[in-house]
């Protein structure tokens, strides 16, 4: 049989030689490094069952073409190549070439020729081998930028592709162009010379901002098979020169007296400095390997300008005012006060106020508030009471307090009485003032109704008596100073009876007295009438106008002496 097909393949080859070629339009197969590469053997209008013989050959160059394999109808394919293609070619049954282990050597024309009854055709297919890059990554990163300074960042490598990776760097996903200033990129490829691989290296040279601190540096590449390869992110630390310091105070607010506040100097530089000079009113304190400084047990000296400065460059400074807030006050007089009616009648008060800042004063009166502050001018059992001043600023306060007691021998101000509601008992009032609280007594025994609290030197007592007869009833209130005693005049419910008895008599009594006057003024009036008429002859019966109203006056009050 092999005899057979070699002297078949030596009949086909003058059969190839002999018969026109048709040679159809050039057709390009994309394969991938190292796997199998499919080359189709494309019949057109040829039918395969007409197709006696079909075989596989290469383009060697130089005008040069080798053969691979072939294969007669309704026979296996036999391999022609004696070369590397040996043992990495096969047929399909489609009659495509199959081409494993593809490498860059393969990138050339392979041809399928077909025999038919009386034509032979020629289906020239250009093979390209593409080949992802191995890796994309960033090598030879700096260890830090400089600000302004162009720096090498790094160099971003794409090795072993086909063909060779274009590079594009990015920051926080934002392409970089070059621009001959802050940015530059230059991009070399090789190639190796055993694979025909390339391997690209983009280098930047990189410009820092002080924004670029947590920036992301990136690379990227798109090969012309698959999707985009990206490297993982790098970050550099950006330095740059100290510009602003800031001082910071650190305390509780307010800031009080015995407190402690603690200062801190900022600065934007990085890396930042880790010495700095410390200005506590006039005094200067350097602080090593540390940026802050604490004053502990404040006071109200503390209270002043402070600040902070580089150590190498004591021009760049920051600075901050402190103010310790602090609230005293002083009253006088304080606590318990007593004060006697018999001394100087008035009573000075001085509050005194030592604050950071304004303070505002109220005063109370036994929990009462005072609309101003108090003034005794002229003391009086009424004065006395617990005075209290709350003194305010911000949220300082602080009070204090004064209790004024006025002494002095006790004073009834009033003794009244009162009808009770039963008309047959008396309700006896006695209000009085003095201090220390006097005892109160009466000079008849009665019924306690009520005796009020002793509030600001004052006391009321109220009792109920039932008189049998008229009599004076003294209260009397005393101390340690004196006695005061008032009297006052209580009828029985009998004897305001008599007393009425006795008005009624009166009164008719003097009525029968009054008309005896009368009586006897007429009559002596009427004497000498009639010895006058009997001289100037009038008769008796010639009575005047006014003898008649005198006549009528007697009659009448001698009516209301019979009532």
């Amino acid at each position: 049989m092999h005899l057979l097909s070699a002297s078949c393949v030596c009949v086909c080859a003058l059969l190839f030689t002999a018969l026109p070629l048709q040679v159809s339009g050039l057709e390009t197969v994309v394969g991938m490094y190292g796997e199998t590469v499919e080359i189709p053997c494309k019949s057109g209008a040829i039918n395969a069952e007409d197709v006696l013989i079909t075989k596989w050959k290469y383009n060697k160059g130089e005008g040069l073409s080798g053969d691979l394999l072939v294969k007669q109808r309704d026979q296996p394919f036999l391999v022609s190549a004696t070369n590397e293609y040996k043992d990495r070619v096969s047929m399909a049954a489609n009659s495509s070439l199959l081409l494993s282990a593809a490498t860059l050597l393969d990138q050339r024309t392979f041809t399928c020729m077909m025999v038919t009854g009386a034509d032979i055709t020629e289906n020239p297919v250009n093979v390209v081998i593409y080949k992802r890059p191995t890796d994309l990554q960033i090598s030879d990163k700096a260890e830090e930028l400089e600000i302004g300074k162009l720096t090498k960042l790094g160099t971003c490598i794409a090795s072993n592709a086909n063909p060779a990776a274009n590079i594009t760097w990015l920051k926080n996903n934002k392409p970089l162009v070059a621009d001959g200033k802050g940015i530059s990129i230059q991009a070399e490829v090789s190639v190796d010379a055993l694979t025909g691989l390339s391997t690209t290296s983009s280098l930047l040279e990189y410009s820092a901002e002080k924004e670029d601190t947590d920036a992301q540096f990136t690379c990227s590449t798109q090969p012309t098979v698959g999707a985009e390869m990206l490297s993982s992110p790098a970050t550099f630390t950006i330095t740059y020169s100290t510009e602003n310091i800031v001082l910071q105070v650190s305390a509780q607010e307010p800031l009080l007296e015995g407190d402690n506040v603690t200062l801190k100097c900022l600065a934007d530089g990085n890396p930042a400095p880790t010495s700095f000079n410390f200005h506590l009113k006039g005094e200067l304190v350097k602080v090593e390997n540390a940026d802050s400084y604490t004053i502990t047990n404040v006071s109200r000296d503390t209270t002043g300008e402070y600040k902070c400065s580089l150590v190498d460059d004591p021009s760049m400074e920051s600075s901050k005012d402190i103010i310790v807030q602090y609230l005293d006050i002083t009253l006088s007089p304080s606590g318990k006060v007593t004060k006697s009616l018999d001394e100087t009648n008035t009573l000075d008060i001085n509050l005194q106020i030592d604050s950071s800042a304004k303070a505002t004063v109220s005063w109370t009166k036994d929990n009462i508030k005072l609309e101003k502050e108090p003034k005794f001018t002229k003391l009086s059992f009424s004065d006395s009471g617990r005075y209290e001043c709350d003194v305010v600023m911000g949220l300082l306060s602080r009070k204090d307090f004064f209790e004024l007691v006025v002494e002095g021998a006790p004073v009834i101000k009033q003794l009244s009485k009162q009808r009770g509601e039963d008309g047959q008992h008396k309700v006896l009032f006695c209000e009085a003032e003095g201090s220390p609280k006097p005892a109160v007594s009466w000079s008849i025994n009665g019924t306690l109704l009520e005796a009020s609290p002793f509030i600001n030197g004052k006391i009321t007592h109220k009792i109920m008596v039932v008189p049998t007869a008229n009599l004076t009833v003294s209260c009397t209130v005393s101390n340690k100073f004196g006695t005061d005693t008032q009297a006052i005049y209580v009828s029985s419910h009998q004897s305001q009876g008599s007393d009425q008895t006795k008005l009624v008599v009166g009164v008719v009594v003097g009525l029968l007295i009054a008309t005896l006057v009368i009586g006897l003024v007429y009559w002596v009036y009427m004497k000498k009438t009639k010895q006058g008429t009997w001289k100037t002859g009038e008769k008796e019966d010639g009575s005047s106008e006014e003898e008649k109203k005198l006549e009528e006056k007697v009659e009448e009050n001698s009516q209301k002496a019979e009532v």
